[in-house]
Parts: structure tokens; sequence; C-alpha cells
């Protein structure tokens, strides 16, 4: 089973002190974490990409690059890229320098992005869900190929361009598409690229449907991911005391599926969310990867302005005691047996 750590970088203050880290100091715990990940046995990091909001991290790439040079066997992602908003040449222009710089470790997740904020200030109002099929599938040939003459509606054409430096990996660094939606399964059969749901604190059974569309038109292959946030502590009285107000801060600033209803963190931690003793929290991640029929696991651990040494803490327990008793992704024949409905 393939986990990587998954850090959003949200910018909070601690609920206890109500004072937040400063800025230097956040990015700089966040590259530590990936580094002690590392040393944990996580197979790899991901990054995300926000702007304009308390989620601090607006250019993965370089805290990625950063990673790079303190570790060597730690895959390198971005969590998520949100690939309507950029340039396809410029972004396989910086996966490719990571790749390079990493020696092959590179890996990218696209979606398409849904803050109104961030599309009015990139410039990119109308027609998202076009720009990010255009855009990846330029992406996915500039990777590939050399020499691309290419045309199309929301940027200007290419004659004979080979992006410099070419990526380590051949014949590409793997790109995730990342979504849940049943158009952006069935653009990741088309294009037979990986699907990674997305890391909502919603129950995680509703992703059922677009799996078995995704495995269905992928002839039981494929690659699929699931994000959780995760607090794991010798005890689950302990794991439960610490995490509580840390999520409820987080869920209340991230709020991606309550809506009106009230904030119920006790349910958070019994459901979409995991918490508790390594045997409890390795017994949760394994019921998932079997209700999904996962290839992958994102732990996601630094909320809500969790102290630094606690998210250390947790991600060195997580390796001792919650990796090694992870069960192995499912074969294609075990996927086709399962039928996740």
């Amino acid at each position: 089973m393939d986990v990587y750590l998954l850090i959003l970088g949200d910018h909070l203050p601690n609920p206890y002190t109500g004072r937040a880290v400063t800025e230097c100091d956040r990015l700089r715990a966040i590259v530590e974490q990936a580094v002690v990940a590392e040393e944990a046995g996580f197979t790899g990091v991901a990054i995300g990409e926000h702007h304009f909001t308390r989620y601090i991290v607006s250019a993965p790439e370089l805290l990625l690059a950063t990673i790079a040079e303190r570790t060597s066997t730690l895959r390198l992602s971005t969590g998520v890229t949100l690939l309507a908003h950029h340039d396809p040449v410029r972004v396989a222009e910086n996966l490719a320098t990571l790749d390079v710089l990493s020696r092959g470790r590179a890996e990218l997740i696209v979606a398409r992005g849904v803050s109104q904020r961030t599309d009015v200030a990139f410039g990119v109002q109308d027609d998202l869900r076009a720009r990010f099929d255009e855009n990846l599938r330029l992406l996915l040939r500039l990777l590939e190929e050399r020499h691309v003459t290419w045309e199309g509606k929301y940027r200007s054409p290419l004659v004979d361009v080979t992006t410099t430096p070419r990526p380590v990996q051949q014949p590409r660094p793997t790109v995730w598409i990342g979504s849940a939606s049943a158009v952006s399964a069935d653009l990741a059969v088309e294009l037979e690229l990986p699907l990674m749901l997305p890391s909502t604190l919603r129950d995680p059974s509703t992703h059922r449907p677009v799996v078995r569309r995704y495995r269905e038109g992928m002839g039981g292959g494929g690659r699929v991911a699931l994000p959780s946030h995760v607090f794991v502590a010798p005890t689950a009285a302990e794991a439960r005391a610490t995490w509580r107000p840390h999520l409820s801060a987080y869920a209340e600033f991230a709020d991606p599926w309550r809506g009106d209803g009230a904030l119920d963190v006790e349910a958070l931690m019994e459901g979409a969310a995991v918490c508790g003793d390594p045997a409890e929290v390795t017994e949760r991640l394994n019921r998932l990867t079997e209700l999904l029929c996962l290839d992958a696991q994102l732990v996601m651990v630094d909320i809500g302005g969790l102290p630094h040494q606690a998210v250390l803490d947790t991600i060195r327990l997580f390796g001792r005691e919650v990796l090694p008793n992870l069960i192995p992704a499912p074969s294609a024949a075990a996927r086709r047996r399962a039928d996740p409905v």
C-alpha cells in the first residue's frame, strides 16, 4: 500500500492559545514534516495549492524542490495543481524541473479548482471544465513528446515546441486526476490516468459509485487513492482529547460538507476523520482500502493549528505502528470481485 503524507497548509491559530505561528515557521514546518515522513517510511508527500485564503501554500513546487534536496526516496507530488488556472507549458516545465532535481521522484495531481475568488484573480472565470480538459491534454503531450505543434481555444498555438528540461521519468511522471465527479472519472479512463478522490470530511462511501464507474471503464485496472484526515496517539483517549479542538477549528474553517448543520466533532472522529490508537487507526484505514479497493492512501495530520511537534510525533508513531500493518492494495481480480457500489 502506497501511503503519502498530504499537507494542505492551513495557517490557523492554535485553538488553545489563539496564536498562529509565523508564515516562515509554518512553511519550514511543512518541509520538516516531509523529511520525517520519509524517515518514517511513507511513500511520498503531496502538498496542496491555494490562493487568497488561510491555506498558506500558493507555490507547492517550490516547497517540493526544497524537500527534494533533503530526501532521497520520497515521491514528491502536488496535491493539487489547479490546472484550469495555469499555462500547461509552465506546469510541464515546473514538473520536469522538479523531476530532474529529485532524480525522477516528481508526480502531479491536477484538478479543475472551484474558488470564485481565484477564478477572478487569474482571469479564467468561464469554461473551467473545458479549460481543464484542454490544458490536461496539452500538458500530457508536452511531458511525453518533443517538437509539439498544437492549437486550442484557451491559449496561443504552439509550433515545434520542446519544453526543457525533459523529465527523468519516461514516458513522463505520474499525473493523477483529482476529482469525485463522473465527468472527471470518464476523462481519467479516456486518458488512462489514476484517480485521486478529494480530501473532504465526508463519508467515504459516497465515492463508491464514481470508483465503480472508473474501474469498469479501466477494465478493473487503473489506480485509485483516497485522502483521509488522520490522527494517532498511544491511546485512543489521548488521540481524541488532543485532536478534538484542532479538528473542530479546521472543520469550521474548511466546511466542505456541513451546510447549515451543527458541527459534530465526535461524529467526525468516529466517521470521516480517522482518530485513535495505532490498532484502531490501522483497522479503519484497512476498512477504507477494502471499501473503495484503494491502491494508495493519503494521510492528512497537520490541521487546525496542531503544534509542529505533535504532527511529527504522529507521523513517527504512524510509521512505526500503522504503516507495517496496512493491507496491500487489492489485485485487479480482487477489485472486480469487490464491485464497489
